[in-house]
C-alpha cells in the first residue's frame, strides 16, 4: 500500500477497501521519514492512521527503538505505546530502558515507563542499573534526562543505592537522589537528606559524591560494632569508581575501633572537631585527619557502654543493600503479564461448490416434479461391467477387418449387446411407409 506519508509492504496482506483497514500476516514493514515499524503480525487503518502489532514488533525511530509483545501507533500525535516485555533503546547514549508498560511521545521526545521499570546505561565497561516503580526519560538525544519516582534502587559493581526518587542529567552526569537517600561503596553506608553522585561526562566514570544536611558514613567493625563519621556536608572523591577520600564540615563526630598492627582492639574513640579528613585503600578506612577544635576520648572497650556507642542520627540499612541486579527486584511481588488481544488468523476463502455425501438426497428446486428417486442410479441404467482382464485383453487383441455386419463385431460386445432390450424392426419398407403417410395425410 503507498501513501504519500509512508509504503506498507507485507508478505501477505488482507485488504478492505470499504474501511481501509490492511491485516497483515508474515514480515511486514510501515517506512515513512520519521519512523519505520516492522511486525510480523499487525493491523492498520489507512484511513485513521493508527495501527495495532503483536508478533516481533518493533519501532525504529530516528535515535530510539521500542520493541513490545504489543505496540500501538498513532501518526497523527506521533504516539506509540506497549505492553508486555519492553525494549526501549537509545542509539546514541547506549542505553535501554525496560518495563511492561511504556508510552512514547516523539515530538516531546519522551518516555514513559512503568511496571518493573529498570534502566540500563553502560558506564566504562560497567553498567549502571536504575530502578523504580515509573521512569521517565525526557530530552533530546544530547540533553536526556532520566527521573524515577516511588522506591528507586540504584546498581552497579561497586555501588549500589536507594532513594524516593531520582534526577539524572546525562549531558553534566549529575545524578541527584533525593528522599531518605542511601549509597553503599564498599562496606561503607553513606546516608543524608540529599546525596549527589557526578561522572566524568567524557569517561562516564564516577568522579565525586556531595552529601547535604545530616550526612553520615558508617563501617560495620569485625566484632559487630560500628565505626561511626557524622557532619553536616559530605564530599567524596573516586579514583576508578572507588571511593578514595571522603571531607567532613561543620559539626563533625567520630566513634572509631581503634587497633594495633596486628588487629587487636586498643578502645573506642570518640571525638569532635570542625571538619575531618578520611583516605580509604581498598573500600577501607585507612587514616582519619581532624581538622580544628578537636576534641576527643579513648575510650577501652569495658569503659563505652554498648548505649553509647552510636552517635545522634545513627541508621544502620545493611539488610537493605543490593548485592547484584536481582536485589534490584526483591521483596516486589511477580508481575503478572496483561493478556494480550490477538490480531484474527486470516479469513479462509468459502467453497464455490458444497460438498455433499454420498447419501444425501438431490438437491430439487421446490417446484420440480422430480421425484428424489428420479434422479437415482438404476441398475438397468449401467452397462454391465467387464472384468478388468478382459478389457485389457481386448484393448490388446489384433483387430480383424474382413467381417461384416453383425460378425465384425466381437463376441465380447455381441454378448453385451444381445444383453440390451431388443427393438422390434419395421415390417414395411421405407416407400411403402412414405406412400402410407401421404394417403392418410390427403384424407385428413
Amino acid at each position: 500500500i503507498t501513501n504519500p506519508e509512508y509504503v506498507l509492504t507485507s508478505s501477505q496482506l488482507d485488504f478492505y477497501s470499504e474501511t481501509g483497514h490492511a491485516y497483515m500476516y508474515g514480515p511486514s514493514t510501515i517506512t515513512s521519514e520519521e519512523s519505520v515499524i516492522y511486525a510480523e503480525r499487525g493491523f492498520y487503518d489507512t484511513r485513521g492512521d493508527t495501527g495495532y502489532f503483536v508478533k516481533n514488533s518493533r519501532i525504529d525511530y530516528e535515535n530510539r527503538i521500542l520493541e513490545g509483545d504489543s505496540l500501538y501507533f498513532n501518526r497523527n500525535t506521533n504516539f506509540a505505546s506497549a505492553t508486555n516485555n519492553i525494549k526501549v533503546t537509545d542509539t546514541i547514549n547506549k542505553s535501554v530502558i525496560r518495563g511492561h508498560y511504556a508510552e512514547v511521545f516523539r515530538e516531546k521526545d519522551s518516555v514513559f515507563i512503568t511496571k518493573k521499570a529498570v534502566a540500563i546505561a553502560l558506564q566504562e565497561k560497567d553498567s549502571v542499573y536504575i530502578h523504580s516503580d515509573t521512569l521517565m526519560v525526557t530530552g533530546k538525544a544530547d540533553n536526556r534526562i532520566i527521573r524515577g519516582f516511588y522506591d528507586v534502587r540504584l546498581y552497579k559493581s561497586n555501588m549500589s543505592g536507594k532513594s524516593d526518587s531520582i534526577h539524572v542529567r546525562e549531558s553534566t552526569g549529575l545524578t541527584q537522589m533525593l528522599g531518605n537517600p542511601v549509597i553503599w561503596s564498599g562496606e561503607n553506608q553513606l546516608t543524608g537528606d540529599t546525596i549527589h553522585l557526578i561522572n566524568k561526562v567524557e569517561t562516564d566514570q564516577l568522579d565525586s559524591l556531595k552529601v547535604f544536611d545530616k550526612a553520615f558514613m558508617i563501617q560495620k567493625d569485625s566484632l559487630g560494632g560500628y565505626n561511626q563519621i557524622k557532619g553536616k556536608e559530605m564530599y567524596g572523591l573516586f579514583a576508578d569508581n572507588e571511593l578514595y577520600e571522603v571531607n567532613l564540615i561543620k559539626n563533625t563526630e567520630t566513634l572509631y575501633y581503634m587497633r594495633n598492627d596486628p588487629g587487636e582492639l586498643i578502645g573506642i574513640n570518640k571525638t569532635l572537631s570542625s571538619s575531618i579528613k578520611v583516605l580509604l585503600e581498598d573500600q577501607e578506612v585507612q587514616e582519619i585527619y581532624y581538622l580544628k577544635q578537636v576534641d576527643g576520648t579513648l575510650y577501652p572497650e569495658q569503659d563505652l557502654p554498648p548505649n553509647a556507642r552510636e552517635l545522634k542520627g545513627f541508621n544502620w540499612r545493611g539488610e537493605e543493600k543490593l548485592n547484584s541486579v536481582d536485589d534490584l527486584f526483591a521483596g516486589e511481588p511477580p508481575y503478572e503479564l496483561v493478556k494480550i488481544q490477538g490480531i484474527p488468523l486470516p479469513e479462509e476463502e468459502e467453497e464455490f461448490f458444497e460438498e455433499r455425501a454420498d447419501e444425501d438426497a438431490p438437491l430439487l428446486n421446490e417446484k420440480s416434479r422430480l421425484r428424489p428417486e428420479d434422479l437415482r442410479e438404476r441398475a438397468q441404467d449401467t452397462l454391465p461391467q467387464m472384468p478388468r482382464d478382459s478389457v485389457q485383453q481386448l484393448i490388446n487383441r489384433p483387430q480383424v477387418t474382413t467381417a461384416t455386419g453383425r460378425d465384425s463385431i466381437p463376441a465380447e460386445f455381441r454378448e453385451i449387446q444381445d444383453s440390451l432390450p431388443k427393438k422390434e424392426p419395421d415390417s414395411l419398407p421405407r416407400a411403402k411407409k412414405e406412400a402410407l403417410l401421404r394417403k392418410k395425410n390427403t384424407q385428413q
